[in-house]
């Protein structure tokens, strides 16, 4: 018995503890049960949902917001801020936006909310009014639900993030307040007719095809039949046997696209300006998954490398510090650098609402997630969360540490 303690018994039985990201109730209970395990400690899965163990107990599993490894919370240690996590909002928040993860104010008036897509911040926004009472509707113009979540999560590594989606769309087929509509884009007139009182624009945001410039800012875009973006790598679109994939987004997404253009057999260059592939992964600790990820494809890592200009044969690129040229033949470009948000129907939607005849002139429009500002995931659905909050008043106001006031006498302790 691996639990016991050179053959003396119970009597010095050991407690094992077994850590590292267990996320599955169903694996933590059977390793407890066989007595594989005496304890689990799951801080990563605790950040996600503090009430998991609770959860566990009263057979509540499916409402768990398992963790997605997405390491979030790593990233906001290394980094020296509040902590973070891509699935549950609330964390970090506790105190100083009195924001509870399971617990919410219920509106005295149930007023009309609808949410314009269904990606991770239109998902959130959606759960957290209906939470609180709201009468809410949420249309989303594709087959199904999850946008940016829904297309990342098919690449190498990233299944788990799906979890993202199926955690709010399950909730939300739980409440009895929430209408939900795919395959219906919205227009001015729809919208007008649907008299709310409350829109949440989450249209997301698209990538684009801009160069790097050294001032550290996008340039001009590279246009050209062979060039691609990460959307058209979600679509299977990427065409061409050796592929350049460009990356100065330099978050996750960049290496993973250059491993699944290799896993599907493309002889994958992938170029940054930065000085690692996937330099930012070196916040979440995955920065050598990721250069052994490369490896197995094969793919070639050029770092400190500007992308200058690609003719649909050559690349032509250049050492960012001193400018030395070189080039590679390349059949198809991806970059992975700028995205831009999907402002057009929010901005109809404004021009809309100055006349003051129409039915939304006394509406409050907000834009969350990718459509106010391009970020992670995490940020999209801290974004959703804010705004549904924020419809009793309790999103943007928070309290702060007091400073010490260095130049008033400070009570000094003597030990005897």
């Amino acid at each position: 018995d691996c639990l016991l303690s050179r053959g003396l018994g119970d009597v010095y039985k050991r407690q094992v503890v077994g850590v590292g990201r267990f996320t599955s109730p169903d694996t933590m209970v059977s390793q407890i049960k066989r007595g594989v395990l005496d304890l689990i400690g799951g801080a990563r899965a605790s950040i996600a949902d503090p009430f998991l163990p609770e959860k566990i107990r009263r057979g509540e599993t499916d409402a768990i917001r398992e963790c997605i490894g997405c390491n979030m919370c790593i990233a906001s240690w290394h980094d020296g801020v509040p902590v973070r996590c891509t699935q549950n909002a609330t964390a970090g928040e506790e105190w100083r936006r009195n924001w509870h993860p399971e617990q919410f104010q219920r509106t005295q008036k149930p007023e009309n909310v609808l949410v314009i897509g269904g990606g991770p911040a239109g998902l959130e926004a959606a759960l957290v009014a209906a939470r609180q009472g709201y009468e809410v509707t949420l249309a989303e113009q594709n087959s199904d639900w999850g946008g940016r979540v829904l297309a990342e999560s098919q690449l190498p590594g990233l299944a788990e993030w799906r979890r993202v989606r199926d955690y709010r769309v399950w909730a939300l087929s739980q409440l009895g307040n929430v209408a939900m509509y795919t395959d219906s884009p919205m227009g001015i007139d729809e919208i007008s007719d649907l008299d709310s009182q409350h829109i949440a624009v989450a249209t997301g945001a698209h990538w684009t095809t801009h160069l790097y410039s050294p001032l550290e800012i996008p340039s001009e875009p590279l246009l050209g039949a062979q060039v691609f973006t990460p959307e058209d790598v979600f679509a299977d679109r990427v065409s061409g046997d050796q592929v350049l994939v460009f990356d100065y987004d330099n978050y996750y997404l960049g290496g993973v696209i250059a491993e699944h253009l290799g896993r599907q057999g493309a002889q994958v260059v992938y170029a940054t300006p930065a000085g690692h592939a996937s330099a930012w992964t070196f916040m979440t600790n995955e920065l050598p998954y990721v250069y052994k990820a490369l490896g197995e494809q094969r793919v070639e890592i050029l770092t400190s490398t500007n992308l200058d200009q690609f003719d649909g044969r050559v690349a032509q690129l250049s050492n960012l510090f001193n400018a030395q040229p070189l080039e590679r033949p390349i059949d198809a470009v991806v970059v992975v650098g700028l995205r831009q948000p999907n402002l057009d129907l929010y901005q109809s939607l404004q021009k809309r609402q100055s006349d003051a005849s129409n039915t939304l002139a006394n509406t409050a429009i907000t834009l969350v997630g990718d459509a106010l500002a391009p970020g992670a995931i995490a940020h999209a659905v801290h974004s959703g969360h804010g705004f549904g909050r924020a419809l009793l008043g309790s999103g943007d106001e928070y309290l702060r540490d007091e400073p010490i006031n260095l130049l008033e006498p400070q009570p000094v302790f003597i030990e005897t």
